[in-house]
């Protein structure tokens, strides 16, 4: 049951992937993109409906107009893989934890290895120099 405009009413989407986004968890919808194959449905049923309808999708898919417009361009220009949403959507496939920390170890060992060259570095300048004052 969910409240909308002032009122409980149920609603049933057995099939749909964007149930959180519905129920009113924003942390869930933020963590769910929305699929380009949603967007294309969306589009279609926004297209399809009369013209007083075409609000109610809106409001019950918590979209704004210019979601459909920028949806529509994509579908029309043929760019499916532009519907994907960047802001949610990850930017490169996460690694896996035991990469990441082999990752992490290499930079910290090279981090260390400059340090150690710096520091002898310094030691032979040093030893020189004492080599010349003695």
């Amino acid at each position: 049951m969910i409240r909308y405009c002032g009122r409980a009413r149920q609603e049933h989407h057995p099939h749909d992937q964007h149930q959180a986004f519905r129920a009113g968890s924003r942390a869930a919808a933020e963590a769910a993109p929305l699929h380009p194959e949603y967007k294309l449905r969306i589009v279609a049923e926004y297209d399809a409906a009369p013209t007083g309808d075409k609000g109610a999708i809106l409001r019950r898919e918590r979209l704004y107009h210019s979601h459909i417009i920028e949806w529509r361009q994509a579908r029309d220009a043929g760019a499916l893989e532009k519907l994907t949403d960047h802001r949610t959507s990850p930017s490169r496939p996460k690694k896996h934890p035991a990469e990441a920390e082999n990752d992490k170890l290499r930079r910290r060992v090279e981090r260390l290895e400059e340090e150690v060259a710096k520091r002898d570095a310094a030691l032979e300048v040093l030893g020189k120099t004492h080599a010349l004052l003695a």
